[in-house]
């Protein structure tokens, strides 16, 4: 391979693919090296007393050499191409001729077929079918004159007219095989290729899209909207960040989000809920969505209350004393769908949607503000606190609550019960 993209570089252009260069510099490698086993050819029928016939390979070489000169020099490679082409379709057939047809010149005509093989991997089907139907003309019409090339056949040994027709067809297979077998594996390096391509184009959609949504998408299955009944919404964002990001560093500034950013990435993971989107530095998840599934409720509450330790762990590491969130929670039907055609964005919309944004828009530093709804489905589960009757902008009064931790059940040993325990 390394020797062919050398080779290639004879003819190269600076605005040539890869690939063209690679498919120039195969045809060159293979017409370097039958001009060296024309050697063997020129130096035979010289001593066996047939100059003109050993012209013809030595005709060949020569054709070579000139065409690599001024491929070389003009980077015409499709002069070099069609030069050669000609040359191995026409010369192995006046070989042949002069030879005395088939049996005393071992067949030379098979040369030629690789020329239809060799327009087939450069030009493409279409442009071949003119040599693959030349080639065919040609071995027709010397199966017709044969029997009156055989009447002046030269006088080769039999051993030499058998070597020679072993290696005839030792040749053209190899070169066609070499031909053949650097455009499969140039087949199989592009679609491994694309295959890695696909699967950052997987990995990158899959980062903006919820996996059944992209899947649906990849289906072309039209409009994806959807109602869901039963949806939990949560909403969060950074208490002051605006102020602090205007005295940090961009660097600092973007390396802090990312750092929080990530680690609510990983709860969501961890809980089987859907990040749906950040603006700014405001963060948006939802579970039950795009696919219904039993406890979303719990799953963003248990959510909501790691953000919170995020946080504080962020802050501490990181020296932002001030940084804190405030969060909301609602829970409710909701509509859910994918719009844009460049840039997807699989968003979420509806009066609960509205709540849940509302609910953090309402809470203090370290809150986890939640409507009635969700408050009454989290039950005994949940440390749950009353706000209070709070006017909520754009919903007047309502009843709020405020999320303070999970509880979990550990065994009571002396009544051989489970009790609760914050």
């Amino acid at each position: 391979m390394r020797l062919v993209a050398r080779l290639a570089e004879l003819g190269g252009r600076p605005g040539d693919s890869r690939d063209e260069r690679l498919r120039a510099g195969t045809l060159i490698l293979a017409s370097v090296l039958i001009a060296l086993l024309s050697v063997v050819w020129v130096s035979t029928y010289l001593a066996f007393g047939y100059p003109r016939s050993a012209a013809i390979p030595a005709l060949y070489q020569l054709v070579t050499l000139i065409g690599l000169l001024a491929l070389v020099r003009t980077r015409r490679f499709d002069v070099f191409r069609t030069s050669q082409l000609l040359t191995m379709l026409v010369l192995p057939a006046l070989l042949q001729a002069s030879l005395g047809g088939f049996v005393a010149s071992s067949a030379m005509v098979l040369w030629a077929l690789f020329v239809p093989l060799a327009a087939l991997a450069l030009l493409g089907v279409r442009q071949s079918l003119v040599w693959l139907v030349t080639f065919l003309g040609e071995v027709t019409v010397l199966a017709v004159v044969d029997p009156l090339l055989v009447q002046q056949a030269a006088d080769l040994p039999r051993g030499i007219v058998i070597w020679f027709f072993v290696l005839n067809v030792l040749g053209v297979t190899v070169s066609a095989y070499v031909m053949l077998a650097y455009f499969v594996e140039q087949r199989a390096r592009v679609h491994r290729a694309l295959e890695v391509e696909r699967e950052r184009s997987e990995r990158l959609l899959l980062n903006v899209l919820p996996e059944p949504i992209a899947a649906r998408l990849k289906n072309g299955t039209g409009v994806i909207a959807e109602r869901h009944d039963s949806v939990s919404v949560l909403f969060a964002d950074l208490v002051g960040f605006t102020e602090h990001a205007l005295l940090m560093a961009p660097e600092d500034l973007v390396a802090l989000l990312d750092r929080i950013f990530t680690a609510f990435d990983h709860r969501a993971g961890v809980e089987g809920v859907e990040k749906i989107k950040t603006i700014g530095d405001a963060y948006m998840v939802a579970g039950g969505v795009p696919q219904a599934r039993p406890g979303h409720v719990e799953a963003v509450a248990r959510m909501a209350l790691a953000m919170r330790e995020d946080i504080a762990a962020v802050a501490a590491d990181t020296g932002q004393t001030w940084l804190d969130v405030r969060i909301g929670i609602d829970t409710g039907p909701v509509v859910a769908g994918v719009i844009g055609r460049r840039k997807f964005i699989y968003d979420l919309w509806g009066d609960t949607v509205n709540t849940a944004s509302r609910m953090q828009s309402h809470a203090l530093a370290g809150q986890i503000h939640i409507t009635a709804r969700v408050a009454a489905v989290l039950g005994d589960h949940f440390v749950v606190l009353p706000r209070g009757a709070t006017v909520v902008k754009s919903k007047g009064l309502m009843e709020t609550f405020l999320l303070e931790a999970a509880r979990r059940r550990v065994p009571d040993t002396v009544a051989g019960e489970d009790r609760q325990e914050e």
